[in-house]
């Protein structure tokens, strides 16, 4: 069992004061009261949930209660240990009684973050502070079984809330990532061409059913978005754009703070825009995809091509580090054919950094540093010139991560899933 944060950086923070939402309509149903003091309460503990720790003065102030009102709604917190009042650490003491901030009790409550990758499932399980609590990591075939996938989603939350002494009763929520788009409206999976055997599955209401918890979900780009816009190294851009480059290529996008997700969730599906319109045929009917010139699974094909079999990416990323020429040039090839796409992704959207993800960022510089160079060859002057493109700062905890920030950011829903539990 690990027990280490993140990054010290608040879950809230986002350039002038903006917000990630979470998802609402494809999410659980918010859970809300019509309890005026049960209504104040969830107020006080979602205004620390998005802005704190804060100071006595600046709840009042931030809530629109009176300063008496305020005084008992914390009085019950307190009581009740949902919150925590500490010296506040970021002001220096100048002599008397220390200033005093309050903050959510981070062993209040545990949230669990998924990541579905096409070969694999990992989970997170974090206290609020997003404190890692436990861990895991499984390999499974998952486009070709669902019902497989969603029972190992199981039994790995199962796993984490034994090994984190995180009893059911403070599980808040469920945030899964899956390969693919979801449909906003119904919560199911959308695309025959990504993952046929999956289509007409509705994950979220299927995993609430076993787990008897809220389950929101969402696609693991943007997850991976969310997660590096809040805690890594999207951190202070406008304009994010976040590439996972795995078994498949997809990608997220922050604008102004908020997730992208387009008219019908499918935004980022970059993995499947056409570089090569003579290339090989992809598994979504195209030719010429991204996926299939620069995702893991082509590079290990170029790789067998070449005579050289590889049991997984980090077979590959070894031989490259230890200088095998072949090993190196598939990933420089798979970096200029990246940065062609993040190219093209930047000229649209503007974006003023772009973060990459994925088990194949852990190349590092021999794939980013092609990528890097092709994109601003290739995208116009004004936006190709200021792009800042970095490798991504949480690693293979990035979409996890952003799994666990869509529960704990889920609008008016915290304050009353922890009422409700204490």
């Amino acid at each position: 069992m690990t027990r280490t944060a993140p990054s010290a950086q608040s879950l809230t923070e986002l350039p002038s004061g903006q917000t990630v939402p979470g998802v609402t309509s494809a999410a659980h149903p918010l859970r809300r009261t019509t309890d005026p003091r049960s209504a104040n309460l969830g107020r006080v503990l979602d205004t620390l949930r998005l802005q704190g720790p804060l100071p006595r003065t600046d709840i009042v102030h931030r809530v629109g209660l009176s300063r008496a009102t305020v005084s008992s709604l914390l009085g019950e917190l307190l009581e009740r240990q949902l919150v925590q009042e500490t010296p506040d650490a970021r002001r220096p003491e100048s002599g008397g009684r220390p200033p005093a901030v309050v903050e959510l009790e981070p062993s209040a409550g545990a949230a669990v973050g998924v990541d579905v990758g096409r070969t694999h499932v990992r989970a997170v399980i974090t206290d609020l502070a997003l404190n890692v609590l436990a861990e895991a990591h499984e390999r499974v075939d998952v486009p070709d079984h669902p019902q497989e996938t969603l029972q190992l989603v199981v039994d790995t939350t199962d796993r984490l809330l034994a090994e984190a002494g995180v009893d059911r009763a403070s599980l808040l929520g469920v945030g899964l990532g899956l390969p693919g788009p979801v449909d906003r409206a119904s919560g199911r999976v959308g695309s025959a061409t990504i993952l046929p055997a999956w289509v007409g599955l509705a994950p979220r209401a299927e995993l609430e059913r076993r787990l008897g918890a809220p389950v929101l979900v969402e696609n693991d780009a943007n997850l991976g978005a969310l997660a590096e816009a809040l805690l890594g190294a999207g951190r202070g851009s406008r304009v994010l754009a976040y590439v996972k480059v795995a078994a498949g290529v997809g990608a997220g996008l922050v604008v102004d703070g908020r997730l992208f997700r387009g008219a019908s969730g499918t935004a980022g599906e970059i993995g499947h825009t056409t570089l090569a319109n003579t290339g090989p045929v992809c598994r979504c009917g195209n030719r010429g995809c991204l996926e299939q010139l620069a995702g893991a699974q082509a590079l290990l094909a170029q790789m067998a091509a070449a005579g050289v079999e590889l049991d997984g990416v980090d077979a590959l990323l070894a031989m490259a580090r230890d200088g095998h020429a072949g090993a190196r040039r598939v990933l420089a090839d798979a970096g200029e054919q990246l940065g062609l796409a993040v190219a093209n992704l930047v000229t649209l959207l503007d974006a003023d950094r772009v973060v990459i993800g994925g088990e194949l960022a852990a190349a590092d510089e021999l794939l980013v540093g092609p990528l890097r160079y092709a994109a601003r060859s290739a995208a116009v002057t004004t936006a190709g010139s200021g792009i800042d493109i970095v490798a991504s700062e949480l690693g293979e905890r990035a979409e996890v991560l952003g799994g666990v920030a869509l529960v704990l950011r889920e609008p008016q829903y915290l304050g009353s899933a922890l009422l409700a539990r204490r």
